[in-house]
Order: structure tokens, then C-alpha cells, then sequence
């Protein structure tokens, strides 16, 4: 597949999506990005903007494999990976496989549940596997996570630690729609006279890896890796920032940055590229200074005015 056929495939992913997601075209080009990426994401908003629509309608157009997970406070471990049961039939062990083994996995509202189960995400999402009681068992290629959570909400909830956040490529923020927008949401839910979202599967078995393969042909100029490596270092020599990106960061928005340029056709990055990924990867990955919490100071402004203040890099590419 070449960058030109990908471009192709995802121009009718997304005008799938935005037939039943109205007015998130920035969030659902972003949220394919990652997914091409083979990245996993978090979707952060109040209740009510489509973040689970939006997470199930990506599964069902590309033909992934979809399980939800409601995560609660008594949500344990064992609930999301399986455990060994005993049948006594056979008078052994057995694996009873836990909701994670699916390819596109939504934790809703994943602030909620505690530390320890919100960690049994953590080799999977890394290492796309599960150890249980000291075996191991592989996860299906791709394996996804698309995990929500209410900012506003604080009682009953986990703020999910720095080791956790840098896992997820990216985050998002839908913010509500506008008025028009609104009405619009209301006339196709009359006119569909149902709730339910029925998709069509765009893509076949394995075309999705086959896109994802293709990033790796994206060319990065070392103009390009300099400039990335310049954005991350530079939020470590913040003033404002306590905790900057780490190298992880730096390959996270190389990665991002290649996914857009293949969404755009390309078989290149430039250097809107990374302005358009610095943002959606770097945010969530920052941690501000204490004096600054509360505050007008946010972690989006601080990498906003990064790159406002780093030079963009001079790339003449054909």
C-alpha cells in the first residue's frame, strides 16, 4: 500500500465517521492519526459529547473487534485480564479470558477505577500482552485502548499517575458542539428514528496493519528530528513545567507526525506536521509546577507558546 492509497482508504473512514459524529472532523482526523499510529488514546470531556459514540463507530468502520469496559471503583484486575479458573471436570486450570483480549478496548470513564486495576493496563498497553499468575498470553494485533474520563468530576475518581498518561499518544478534548451543530445532532437522531449506530466495515481483515505499515515509508529529514527533539527538550527547560516530555514523547510525535503526513497523502513530514501533533501528544505528558495549579497557567498554553517561540525549521521537499 502507498502513502497515496492510505490517503484514499482514510478519506472514507472519516466521511463515515462524520456522518454519525457531527462536527468533530479536527478530533476524528486526530483520532485515526493515532490509530494508524498504532497509538492508544484519551478522550477527556464531560459526559455527553460522543466519546463513546465516537470510540465504538472506529471500531465498527474498521472492522476491529470492540469490547467496553465500564470501569468502577470495585472493578478489579482479574475483571479486565481473565484468571486461571479451576474445572473440576478436567481437575486442572484453566484461562478464562478477560474482556482486554479484543483489538480496540474502551475504558470508560478509566479515572474511576483504582490504582491497581488501572495498572493491569499498563503491560498491555506497552507490551500488547497479559501475564496472569506468571504465564503469559500475546494480545491480538493491533490492540487499542481508547480510554475516557470526566475532568470535572473529581469524587470517587483516580487521577491517573505520569507512568500511565505516557502511555497514551495522544488526548483529546471534544468540547461541546456548536448550535448548528446541535440541531444537526437532533435532526439525524429523528430522522434515524433509533439510537443505535449501525456502521459499515471499511476496511478487511488486515488492511489496518497494512495502513499502519506504511508510516514506517514516511521519510522524517533530519531537519524535522531536530525540531521535534528541540519541542520536548524544551519542555524540560520550561520554568512552569515540574515533570517535561520524556524520549517516549519524542517518538510519540514522530509517530503522530508521519500518521499525518500519510493521512495527507504524503510520503514525507513537514514541519505543520508536528505544529499539528505537538499539542494532542505533549499536553497530556506535562506536569506544571505547583505555584501553578489552579491557575490561569496550562499545560496546553505552555506548549502552545513553545511553539510560538521555537523556530520552525526551513524544509524544502518534493
Amino acid at each position: 500500500m502507498t502513502p497515496a492509497e492510505l490517503h484514499t482508504r482514510a478519506t472514507e473512514v472519516l466521511e463515515v465517521l462524520a456522518g454519525v459524529i457531527v462536527g468533530k472532523g479536527e478530533a476524528l482526523h486526530l483520532l485515526l492519526a493515532a490509530i494508524l499510529a498504532d497509538g492508544h488514546v484519551l478522550i477527556e470531556d464531560v459526559p455527553g459529547v460522543a466519546k463513546t459514540s465516537m470510540a465504538r463507530a472506529a471500531a465498527q468502520v474498521l472492522g476491529l473487534p470492540f469490547k467496553r469496559v465500564q470501569f468502577t471503583p470495585d472493578l478489579l484486575p482479574a475483571d479486565l485480564t481473565g484468571s486461571f479458573i479451576f474445572d473440576q471436570r478436567s481437575m486442572t486450570f484453566e484461562f478464562r479470558h478477560g474482556p482486554i483480549f479484543t483489538q480496540l478496548l474502551l475504558a470508560d470513564e478509566i479515572n474511576r477505577a483504582a490504582p491497581k486495576t488501572q495498572s493491569a493496563l499498563l503491560e498491555s498497553m506497552q507490551e500488547q500482552q497479559v501475564t496472569v499468575e506468571g504465564e503469559t498470553f500475546a494480545l491480538a494485533r493491533p490492540f487499542l485502548v481508547i480510554a475516557t474520563q470526566n475532568p470535572i468530576e473529581l469524587d470517587g475518581t483516580y487521577p491517573l499517575p505520569e507512568a500511565q498518561l505516557d502511555r497514551f499518544l495522544i488526548r483529546l478534548d471534544l468540547g461541546y458542539p456548536g448550535e448548528q451543530e446541535e440541531v444537526e445532532i437532533l435532526r439525524r437522531r429523528r430522522a434515524s428514528r433509533s439510537d443505535a449506530i449501525a456502521l459499515p466495515q471499511l476496511l478487511k481483515t488486515g488492511e489496518l496493519l497494512a495502513m499502519q505499515s506504511v508510516l514506517e515509508e514516511i521519510f522524517v529529514e533530519p531537519t524535522i528530528e531536530h525540531y521535534i527533539v528541540a519541542l520536548v527538550r524544551a519542555t524540560r527547560e520550561e520554568p512552569r513545567i515540574a515533570l517535561g516530555g520524556s524520549p517516549r514523547a519524542s517518538l510519540a510525535l514522530m509517530k503522530l507526525s508521519r500518521a499525518m503526513a500519510a493521512l495527507d497523502g504524503r510520503s514525507f513530514v513537514t514541519p505543520d506536521d508536528v505544529k499539528a501533533a505537538t499539542i494532542p501528544v505533549l499536553a497530556h505528558r506535562l506536569v506544571l509546577r505547583p505555584e501553578h495549579w489552579g491557575g490561569r497557567v496550562s499545560t496546553h498554553s505552555v506548549v502552545r507558546s513553545l511553539l510560538e517561540r521555537i523556530p520552525t525549521p526551513a524544509v524544502e521537499m518534493s
